[in-house]
């Protein structure tokens, strides 16, 4: 089982003891002084869906409305290396966004997992085509995740524990769509809704088991996200924008703060 080192280094203990040897002030300053945290995954870290996307992120469309620059922001670690990109998926962690990972760094979070299920796609087809055609495709998802998400998700779980050996690492999961029997009139059938739904679930599974076993926490958005699904009347997660596709069953801004933000805290 993982220490919290951002919980350890702000014990109650641990500051009195560097309040005797340097005053209760400079023991503040130490315990911060030397932590790191770096944010991988996809797009739901990188903030798609929140808007003020960063211009020199360029097509990884991070954003400080995005959940880990909010609890940057609020905690001011020493570091903060922001890597999560759009539609990234395992192999784009693995390649592109373990270089600010070290033996110093103290928490690491991600999502990551749906770009590789086929999420997008998953839901181009159900939008598109019929309910029969939207569940053989729910099912074919569910298929991969049994069979190969689970030896993806392990490549970039060994790696970062490789390259960060100390740090609490958080998986945080993915929300469910839909709330049924909700305010939509039109659109997807309740059939297609209850799919997609189930199809968050079951990936959302498969991450957990992974994350518990390497030992890291994994932390879901399901209830910070009831009574906010698509169909709610009060959503924090985009329905089909076909003026800014991307951003399709994305959380908004109020998604990040309200939802992954908090989820992400207690479990930091």
């Amino acid at each position: 089982m993982r220490i919290p080192r951002f919980a350890a280094l702000a014990s109650s203990l641990l500051l009195a003891a560097g309040a005797a040897l340097f005053g209760a002030g400079q023991a503040a300053a130490a315990a911060q002084a030397d932590f790191g945290y770096v944010a991988l995954g996809d797009s739901y870290s990188s903030g798609v869906g929140a808007g003020n996307y960063d211009s020199s992120s360029g097509a990884c469309k991070r954003t400080t409305r995005a959940y880990p620059a909010l609890w940057a922001a609020a905690h001011a670690p020493q570091t903060f290396s922001f890597a999560a990109c759009s539609g990234a998926r395992t192999g784009d962690v693995l390649s592109n966004q373990l270089g600010p990972l070290n033996s110093g760094t103290d928490l690491v979070s991600i999502t990551i997992g749906g770009n590789d299920a086929g999420f997008s796609d998953v839901m181009t087809t159900c939008v598109l085509q019929s309910e029969s055609t939207c569940v053989n495709r729910v099912n074919q998802a569910k298929a991969y995740v049994d069979s190969t998400l689970p030896g993806q998700l392990d490549q970039v779980y060994n790696a970062i524990d490789s390259r960060s050996p100390n740090a609490r690492v958080v998986v945080i999961g993915y929300p469910r769509f839909y709330k049924l029997n909700g305010t939509c009139t039109t659109g997807l059938t309740e059939g297609e809704r209850s799919a997609i739904n189930g199809a968050a679930d079951y990936l959302n599974t498969a991450i957990a088991k992974r994350a518990a076993d390497h030992g890291f926490t994994f932390a879901s958005v399901a209830g910070a996200f009831t009574g906010h699904e698509i169909c709610s009347g009060d959503a924090w997660l985009h329905s089909v924008n076909w003026l800014n596709i991307g951003e399709s069953y994305h959380p908004t801004a109020a998604g990040q703060s309200g939802g992954y933000l908090p989820v992400f805290t207690n479990a930091a």
